[in-house]
C-alpha cells in the first residue's frame, strides 16, 4: 500500500476497534477485540499488537490516531473524565508512544465521531456539529467549520456530566456517577442506565435493544421505559440547542440504533428549546458505530508530511 493511510482506534469500555483508511476515506481493513477491562497495561499491549496488525496491513508504518472516552490533560498529560476507569491519573499517550515508537493523536471518542462526520459524514455540509455518543457511557463532542473544539479546560462538550434538566421529583436526586456526583446524564441516558431502570419498573434484565425491539412489537412496559429515555433525552439535548444552537446533533454509539429516538426525541424536545422555530436536525451517524474509530483515522491528514 501507498503513502497516505492512517490508522484510527476507538478505544470503548467493552471494545477497542481498530481500522485502517486508505487516502480516499475508505476503511479498507478493520479488527475489534474485547477492552481488556481494569487492566491498564493489558490495554496498552492490546492497543500495540493492533497496531502492529494494522501496519502489516498497510505495508508502512501509518500514523495513528486513537479516540478514548475522556480527556489527556494538557497540563498533567493524564487521562481524566474517563468511564474506562482504569485509564484514569495514566499517561496513556506517553505509554502508547513508548511502545509503539513514535507519536500518536490522542483525542476525545465523541471528538472524534464529530470529526468523522463533518469530514464525509451527515454533518459534511454544516458549521457547528455537535456528536452525541449514547453506549456504555455518555460523550459529546463539538466541531465548528470542520475542526474540534477541545476548550480551555479540554471538556468542551462533556455534557453527560451536567445534571438532569427540569427534573420531576421522582427524578431527584438520581444515581450516584462515577464522577462523585449524583443525577449527571449519564447515570439516566447510557445504555447500563436504560437496563437498570427498566429492571426497576419490571423486575426485568434486558439489553437496551431488546427494550427498543419489544417497545417496537408494542410491549406496554418496554414502551414506557423507551418513552421515559427519550423524554430524558430530548431535555438533555435541549440544553445543547439552547447553550451551542448547532446545524446538526449526530448520535453515534450503541443506542444510536434505536430508530424511535429520531422522532421522538425532537417532537419532546420543542417544550424546552428556547425558540419558536427549531431548525437544528437531529439524525444518527453516517457511518453508523465506525463512525468514531474513523474520525480517529482523520485526526491524521491524508498526507502526514504535508499539513491539511
Amino acid at each position: 500500500m501507498t503513502d497516505g493511510f492512517r490508522i484510527g482506534i476507538d478505544l470503548g469500555g467493552t471494545k477497542i476497534e481498530c481500522v485502517v483508511m486508505d487516502p480516499a476515506g475508505s476503511v479498507c481493513w478493520r479488527r475489534r477485540i474485547r477492552t481488556p477491562r481494569g487492566n491498564y497495561d493489558g490495554t496498552i499491549a492490546a492497543l500495540a499488537r493492533l497496531v502492529a496488525a494494522a501496519r502489516r496491513a498497510a505495508g508502512n508504518p501509518a500514523p495513528v490516531g486513537i479516540g478514548i472516552p475522556g480527556a489527556v490533560s494538557a497540563r498533567t498529560g493524564l487521562v481524566r473524565h474517563s468511564n474506562a476507569t482504569w485509564l484514569i491519573g495514566r499517561p496513556l499517550q506517553q505509554d502508547i508512544e513508548a511502545a509503539l515508537g513514535g507519536p500518536v493523536r490522542v483525542e476525545n471518542d465523541a471528538n472524534c465521531l464529530a470529526v468523522s462526520e463533518a469530514a464525509d459524514g451527515a454533518g459534511n455540509s454544516d458549521g457547528v456539529i455537535f456528536a452525541v455518543v449514547l453506549g456504555t457511557g455518555i460523550g459529546g463532542g463539538l466541531v465548528v467549520h470542520g475542526r474540534p473544539v477541545s476548550g480551555a479546560n479540554a471538556i468542551a462538550g462533556e455534557w453527560g456530566h451536567n445534571p438532569l434538566p427540569w427534573p420531576g421529583d421522582s427524578e431527584r436526586p438520581g444515581d450516584p456517577c462515577y464522577c462523585g456526583l449524583s443525577g449527571c446524564l449519564e447515570t439516566w441516558l447510557s445504555g447500563p442506565a436504560l437496563a437498570r431502570r427498566h429492571c426497576r419498573e419490571t423486575g426485568q434484565t434486558l439489553e437496551p435493544r431488546e427494550i427498543a425491539r419489544r417497545a417496537g412489537a408494542g410491549d406496554p412496559a418496554a414502551s414506557r421505559t423507551l418513552d421515559a429515555w427519550t423524554d430524558r433525552l430530548a431535555r438533555s439535548l435541549a440544553t445543547v440547542i439552547n447553550l451551542l444552537d448547532p446545524d446538526v446533533i449526530v448520535v453515534g454509539g450503541g443506542l444510536s440504533n434505536i430508530g424511535r429516538l429520531y422522532s421522538d426525541v425532537p417532537r419532546h424536545w420543542q417544550r424546552y428549546v428556547f425558540s419558536n422555530e427549531i431548525r437544528t436536525r437531529l439524525v444518527p451517524a453516517a457511518h453508523g458505530d465506525a463512525s468514531g474509530v474513523r474520525g480517529a483515522a482523520w485526526l491524521w491528514p491524508r498526507h502526514p508530511d504535508r499539513p491539511g
